[in-house]
């Protein structure tokens, strides 16, 4: 059996792009250690204790069955232009370069003797600043400790005719799905597409350890907050496969081990 590793920006994440594929790792008997380069936390005077998300995190990794969990110490970046100091004097991911955080995941794959890494693709998935953060570093990492490396993704076509039929819905606005016409990879550079449909409700038990980002107004806690009303059922045509890009792959694969 193999160790694998990985990496995500933020707690939650990990749920919504990787959360069936770790499950499923683990249930094969894969040893699971989960990396989280942020606390998910903006530390603002508005958000609740710095160590929440990290808690939340801790619950949503026992839920997929991953044995450990680290955090590399850096504070979210968040979203527009400006980049504010942290208030509880904390690195922001963007403002870390990927030298220290690389060399940071390198350590832990070589103290797990870890055989795979997941990243995140080239545009990182929908091109937040700290998700291209985590490509850069995972790339960096994975070329220093010579670990196999797969990034998680999707079918950028997919998302594409998705956005634009929530567009015509009035669910988006038409900026929003014009965007994704460069996010995550197109179709025919996915190397991996893994079956996930019986682990979707473990999905569902992960995602909803993440109370604070449940809770939050804004169309991804809406997204979350719908995600887990419907039956496992109902979103598996969604939610039952995840993707993955792998650099180095010359074949097509329904599994990464």
């Amino acid at each position: 059996m193999a160790t694998v590793v990985a990496l995500h920006a933020h707690p939650d994440d990990e749920c919504i792009f990787t959360g069936g594929t770790l499950a499923k790792l683990a249930a094969q008997g894969h040893r699971v250690v989960l990396v989280v380069a942020t606390d998910g936390m903006m530390h603002g005077d508005d958000e609740p204790h710095p160590s929440v998300r990290l808690d939340e995190l801790a619950e949503a990794a026992t839920a997929l069955g991953v044995s450990e969990v680290h955090w590399l110490g850096y504070a979210d970046s968040g979203h527009g232009r400006d980049l504010h100091p942290d208030p509880c004097g904390r690195v922001r991911l963007a403002q870390a370069g990927v030298d220290e955080p690389a060399g940071k995941l390198a350590k832990i794959l070589d103290e797990q003797a870890a055989e795979l890494l997941i990243g995140y693709d080239a545009a990182g998935g929908y091109g937040h600043r700290d998700h291209l953060a985590v490509h850069a570093i995972a790339r960096r990492a994975a070329g220093t400790s010579g670990v196999r490396l797969v990034e998680a993704t999707a079918p950028r076509e997919r998302v594409v005719r998705a956005l634009a039929a929530a567009a015509r819905l009035r669910l988006i606005g038409d900026g929003d799905a014009a965007a994704a016409r460069t996010w995550f990879t197109p179709a025919d550079q996915v190397t991996h597409r893994i079956d996930v449909r019986r682990f979707v409700t473990l999905k569902q038990r992960a995602l909803a350890a993440h109370r604070t980002e449940i809770a939050k107004t804004g169309r991804m806690a809406q997204m979350m907050r719908l995600l887990l009303r419907l039956p496992a059922w109902a979103i598996a045509p969604v939610a039952g496969t995840e993707y993955f890009h792998e650099p180095a792959a010359q074949v097509r694969s329904d599994r990464l081990l």
